[in-house]
């Protein structure tokens, strides 16, 4: 059982990227799933959420308008598309698995996958 995540890279700013965080062992769209991002000497940030089945997305202000949420259930993966890259985006992404959406806002997750590091740079 774990999660796996990926396509972090290099970007220019402006770019774009999407991360995939792909499940094995069991059901994705049984779970709430976040994205969480933690970058050099700042505080750990949730950068969106996904409900369970797909009830509901959820968006930090700082990546509003720029991060799409979604789920392909026949792949069992969450991705995050993201649009826009600022260098503040900077960051190692993690995703995180709840069957409790209000656990993953706590940074509580039953499932965390291992990073993918995206870096937007000129």
């Amino acid at each position: 059982v774990q999660l796996q995540a990926s396509g972090g890279g290099l970007v220019q700013p402006g770019g774009s990227l999407r991360l995939s965080c792909a499940a094995s062992g069991f059901t994705l769209d049984d779970y709430a799933i976040g994205w969480v991002r933690q970058a050099p000497e700042k505080e750990r940030e949730g950068v969106s959420y996904i409900a369970n089945s797909s009830s509901g997305t959820y968006y930090a202000d700082s990546v509003k308008g720029r991060f799409t949420v979604s789920r392909d259930n026949a792949k069992n993966t969450v991705y995050l598309q993201m649009n826009s890259l600022k260098p503040e985006d900077t960051a190692v992404y993690y995703c995180a698995a709840d069957r409790l959406l209000s656990r993953l806002w706590r940074f509580h997750g039953d499932y965390w996958g291992q990073g993918t590091l995206v870096t937007v740079s000129s």
